[in-house]
């Protein structure tokens, strides 16, 4: 999905600090081992957009958001706190309601003149997420930054920055849940925060009794990634009920397996095709799963925010990956299922302490996170709820599933996927050439 990108100014008022309404406890508090593993410790984005309703009519939502905001600190105090990096890299937050960054801004362009461009990748990210000078470090830094940009139309955009290591989407649901909720009118969150994150802390005798490949990193392999890193563009790619009949078609009729299984397994062999890797080259699949509500012997309480995530992989040759009929991807998807369980997330989480918080492996990794269900389409706070939600950009080898509807309003989940420009150029040729013939084109069985 390409993106007709127009020229927009914004003018940025000057940050504020926005601190809890009332005085809340000043303690510190320890993450968890899956919060504080090297993957998280960056900042990640969100983006809604929300258009002009005549029903709030002459109402700032900047300042409805700022008021709700400070009344939301009050349950989610933590993250108006600074993180404090003790032994063995542990992170632990200071709650010492410094505040959380808000900035209010003004854009010179009606909301709809933008168009397809709010979706993933966003050109405008830059701008409609304002990165103050000091703010994007982990330790020490504001742990959220939100900004509000009014467009000319009497819309709105609502930007959201947060340090990773203290929500997943589960958390950011909560979060914005509950801010929705005390903006329009309620005392307390329908669902009330709860930290325990001692719940998936390492055990007292760590032991890594699982193979974790999602760790193994090989020097060459991330040496080559990391040198063309700098040098990746973005694309993203629509996949509606038409696109997945046709890649239904490369499976046996009533092969057992969902359709995200086999979105993904599409994807991850014809990116693999189009990086032209040697044959023999190990290529890794990771998948992001949560573990919340899952038949584990340990259970998190509805109120749990804090990252509760495995990320499973799989590896193959490049060479058996491109060369193999499409279910021998899907297997391989499949088999990332088998991972959730107590025993891994035990060892994930003592893994972290053994080997000192390592980040994902970036050795010919591709890793998705699907973000079908997260609700960022659905937050309402007084205007609707916004025509896009969702995460505005890849991130390296780190692609996000979100949901949209296409230019037919259909709907279905578009992926942006970072690779290098020739790369890219043949991934793009052969999504074109999978779906624009469709009665014709066989294309996966023949690449």
């Amino acid at each position: 999905m390409a993106h007709k990108t127009m020229p927009i100014s914004i003018t940025h008022h000057k940050p504020k600090l926005v601190v809890p309404s009332i005085v809340t406890p000043h303690e510190i508090k320890h993450l968890s081992e899956i919060d504080d593993q090297g993957s998280t410790r960056f900042h990640v984005s969100l983006l809604m957009f929300y258009k002009y309703n005549s029903l709030m009519e002459g109402k700032d939502p900047a300042k409805f958001i700022k008021d709700g905001l400070s009344k939301t600190l009050v349950f989610y105090y933590p993250l108006a706190g600074r993180l404090i990096e003790g032994p063995n890299k542990k992170l632990m937050v200071n709650c010492n309601g410094e505040g959380v960054l808000f900035i209010e801004a003004d854009a010179n362009v009606e909301l709809e003149k933008l168009g397809d461009s709010i979706k993933p990748p966003c050109p405008y990210l830059d701008l409609l997420l304002h990165n103050v000078p000091g703010s994007d470090g982990i330790i020490g830094c504001p742990l959220l930054l939100i900004q509000v940009t009014r467009f000319r139309c009497g819309g709105f955009a609502f930007g959201f920055r947060l340090n990773h290591t203290m929500m997943d989407a589960y958390g950011i649901k909560m979060f914005l849940n509950a801010l929705s909720e005390l903006i329009q009118g309620a005392s307390t969150p329908s669902i009330l925060p709860v930290w325990q994150r001692d719940l998936l802390s390492a055990t007292s005798s760590p032991c890594i009794t699982c193979t974790h490949h999602e760790f193994d990193e090989q020097i060459e392999s991330k040496i080559a990634w990391e040198s063309i890193e700098d040098k990746l563009i973005q694309q993203s790619f629509f996949f509606g009920n038409t696109e997945m009949e046709v890649i239904k078609n490369h499976v046996p009729p009533n092969y057992g397996c969902t359709k995200f299984e086999l979105l993904v397994a599409f994807l991850w062999k014809c990116r693999t095709i189009a990086l032209d890797l040697p044959l023999e080259e190990i290529v890794r699949l990771t998948l992001l799963m949560n573990i919340r509500g899952k038949s584990l012997k340990f259970e998190l309480p509805p109120g749990y925010y804090g990252n509760a995530f495995i990320t499973p992989a799989v590896i193959s040759k490049a060479g058996l990956l491109c060369s193999n009929p499409l279910t021998n991807a899907v297997e391989l998807v499949k088999k990332v299922k088998d991972h959730l369980n107590e025993e891994y997330v035990k060892s994930m989480t003592d893994l972290m302490v053994i080997k000192g918080r390592p980040q994902i492996t970036k050795s010919w990794n591709f890793l998705i996170s699907d973000n079908r269900y997260a609700g960022f389409d659905e937050f309402d706070f007084g205007w609707g709820n916004p025509i896009f939600g969702g995460v505005p950009k890849a991130t390296s080898f780190i692609s996000f599933g979100v949901s949209v509807k296409n230019d037919k309003g259909e709907k279905g989940v578009l992926i942006a996927i970072s690779l290098p420009p020739l790369a890219m150029k043949k991934l793009q040729d052969i999504y074109k050439m999978t779906f624009t013939n469709i009665k014709q084109v066989n294309i996966i069985s023949k690449i």
